[in-house]
């Protein structure tokens, strides 16, 4: 038997009158996942510890089997672990955005945040743009170095720093800033500066030509210490593998001990490459002898903090018909047993256009066991199923049925 989660990043959401009431995922044309329903266990998994905020960090630890509330450290000291970045222990992370901010106002804290992806862009811009701020911050800052991510992502590493409360940009997204700037005045000049160093960058001025958002702001958030994740094929006696392009995920596989394949093409927005992400799990699972996969989809949860109906539908249909499809019609093909979890991490309602903790739907399919299920895969069809699952980290025992 293998096992294979597909986490579709945000794809819960709220009805949507626009769409007669339903949600993204129940308007979706979703013809495997529906097929799938049929012979699945359908049901809800609350995936976020009571108290704690409802971010991909601690939501896709409590996917992976590790409970939050012992293992949680912070959000960007997993994504350090992705970079490479080798924490002392009286090292402090923080994510470092390159955000949008509106440039109309006066004062820095005037502006509104308009993007915290700087639509979406590329790896490369954004190293030159980071590479700009780090050459006039790091003289004047010595106990902060800046690293780079993926895209939008990055990271600063405060020595000897301690951990701050720190407003997450896609929470505040339209909103004016000054309310939210860090209390901890270092941090508040160094946005302050990377503004100055960034609004009139070349980069950004050939962003605003093309009609793309200027990537003109650092924004800090998420702060934390260095994690330690437990090993997770001595906790589950299973050997695996992550599938994401996102720091924070390929961190999490660093700290368990799971092998990162990185896939060409894989960009954590909508056009990603799903058919690449899943015939890597594919080749991973039936031909290098790994017993797990873990593949993690972005783009859901990009389209819901965009606000973007349209694109977060076709994200899903795209997660159905060009990386599910795939993964189910290889293992019946190679007459391989496996057992599917799909689910998302978190919702990221469009009208919110940020995360919270209600309970997602998740969807247990068993190719050797086909169960007799009424009901399909979606938010509402699977609170009617009546089976809740109340800790998230347990959710993975029910896929390795123990």
């Amino acid at each position: 038997m293998k096992y294979v989660i597909i986490l579709g990043d945000g794809m819960a959401d709220d009805p949507i009158e626009e769409i007669n009431g339903m949600t993204p995922l129940e308007y979706a044309q979703t013809p495997v996942m529906d097929e799938m329903a049929e012979v699945s266990e359908v049901g809800l998994v609350h995936t976020i510890p009571e108290g704690m905020s409802p971010g991909s960090d601690t939501a896709n630890l409590s996917v992976i089997g590790y409970n939050p509330e012992k293992y949680y450290s912070g959000r960007s000291p997993l994504e350090a672990l992705s970079i490479g970045v080798d924490m002392k222990p009286t090292d402090i992370s923080f994510r470092c955005n390159i955000v949008t901010l509106s440039e109309e106002e006066n004062t820095y804290e005037e502006h509104r945040i308009l993007d915290h992806s700087s639509s979406e862009i590329s790896t490369e811009d954004a190293a030159i743009l980071l590479d700009a701020v780090k050459k006039e911050l790091e003289p004047l800052y010595a106990d902060y170095k800046f690293y780079v991510g993926t895209s939008y992502r990055h990271l600063t590493i405060w020595d000897n720093g301690k951990v701050l409360p720190l407003t997450p940009p896609h929470d505040i997204l339209g909103k004016v800033i000054g309310d939210y700037l860090p209390e901890d005045e270092v941090l508040r000049i160094m946005m302050k500066k990377s503004y100055d160093i960034l609004v009139n960058h070349p980069i950004n001025q050939e962003r605003k030509a093309k009609g793309l958002n200027p990537a003109n702001s650092l924004w800090f958030w998420g702060a934390g210490t260095r994690p330690a994740l437990s090993s997770f094929e001595e906790k589950n006696h299973k050997k695996g593998v992550m599938i994401s392009a996102v720091d924070l995920l390929k961190g999490i596989a660093v700290g368990a001990g799971l092998k990162n394949i990185s896939v060409e093409g894989a960009t954590g927005g909508l056009e990603t490459n799903y058919e690449g992400k899943a015939e890597a799990a594919v080749k991973a699972l039936l031909e290098d002898g790994y017993d797990f996969a873990y593949i993690h989809v972005e783009a859901p949860d990009e389209m819901g903090h965009q606000g973007s109906l349209e694109r977060k539908i076709k994200a899903i249909e795209y997660l159905d018909s060009r990386l599910i499809k795939i993964v189910k019609d290889a293992f019946a093909a190679n007459k391989e047993a496996v057992r599917i979890l799909i689910l998302p991490d978190h919702p990221t309602p469009i009208a919110k256009r940020t995360h919270v903790s209600d309970p997602v739907p998740y969807m247990l399919y068993d190719s050797s066991r086909p169960l007799e299920n009424p009901f399909r895969y979606n938010e509402k069809e699977a609170k009617k199923s009546g089976i809740y699952v109340a800790k998230g980290h347990e959710i993975i025992n029910h896929l390795f049925e123990k």
